[in-house]
C-alpha cells in the first residue's frame, strides 16, 4: 500500500461508510476507475463549450465543469477503497488505477486551455500543462520501477491540479457573470505549468538522491 496516494479523506467515517456500501454491490473497482474518465469527459465538454455561450450559460458550464471534476476525484477515491473493503482487488487493478488518470488529466486540462478567451494562446497553455501533468506521473512511476519509493509530492500533484481547476472554474463563473472575462483561468493555467515543472524537478531530485544513497 506504500504506492497509494496519501489522502486524509480516506479516514473519514462517511467516506468509509460509502465505500463499505459500494463494496457490497456488484460494482467493481475497475468499473469505478473507468467511470472517472466519463466524469472527466463531461467536465472537458463543459469547458470546451464555454466560448460558444455568454452570460448565465457560461456560469452554468463552469459550475458543472467543477462538479464533474469532483466526480472524477470521487471515483479515484472510491476505486481503491472498494477494492480494500470488498476484497475486490485484481491483478490488473493497477492498470485501471493509473491509465484512466493519464486520460482524464489531459482531457480536463486541455479543455481548460481551449475555454480561455482572454488570450490567443490558451490552447497552447492547456496542451503544455497536460503534457507536464502526464510527465509528473511518468517520473513517479519510473522512479518506482527503479526501486525508489512512490513520490506523490507537489506542488502540482493530481489532487493539487484538480483542486486548482475546480476552484478556478468557480471563480471564472463569477468572473464571467460580473465582468465578462476569464483572466482567472489564464492565471490558473500559468500556475499549473510552472507548478508541474517544479513538481517534476522535485520528484527527479528525490528519486536521484534516494537511488544514489541506496
Amino acid at each position: 500500500m506504500e504506492n497509494r496516494r496519501p489522502l486524509k479523506v480516506r479516514q473519514h467515517r462517511l467516506v468509509n461508510a460509502i465505500a463499505r456500501w459500494l463494496s457490497h454491490k456488484s460494482v467493481t473497482p475497475n468499473q469505478i476507475s473507468i467511470l472517472s474518465i466519463f466524469f472527466a469527459a463531461f467536465s472537458a465538454l463543459c469547458l470546451l463549450l464555454v466560448p460558444a455561450f455568454h452570460g448565465i450559460n457560461q456560469v452554468v458550464l463552469y459550475v458543472f465543469a467543477a462538479i464533474f471534476i469532483q466526480g472524477r476525484l470521487l471515483c479515484n477515491l472510491f476505486d481503491g477503497l472498494v477494492a480494500i473493503e470488498g476484497n475486490k482487488s485484481t491483478a490488473s487493478g493497477e492498470l485501471f488505477n493509473d491509465i484512466p488518470d493519464r486520460i482524464s488529466d489531459p482531457l480536463i486540462i486541455v479543455a481548460a486551455g481551449y475555454s480561455l478567451t482572454a488570450v490567443g494562446f490558451g490552447d497552447s497553455l492547456g496542451w503544455c500543462a497536460a503534457l507536464l501533468a502526464v510527465f509528473t506521473a511518468y517520473v513517479r512511476t519510473l522512479a518506482v520501477s527503479m526501486g525508489a519509493p512512490a513520490n506523490f509530492s507537489g506542488p502540482m500533484a493530481k489532487q493539487h491540479r484538480m483542486a486548482l481547476l475546480t476552484l478556478v472554474c468557480m471563480i471564472a463563473a463569477l468572473e464571467q457573470y460580473f465582468w465578462q472575462h476569464d483572466y482567472s483561468m489564464l492565471l490558473a493555467l500559468l500556475l499549473l505549468n510552472v507548478g508541474c515543472v517544479i513538481t517534476i524537478w522535485r520528484r527527479i531530485v528525490a528519486a536521484y538522491c534516494y537511488l544514489e544513497v541506496k
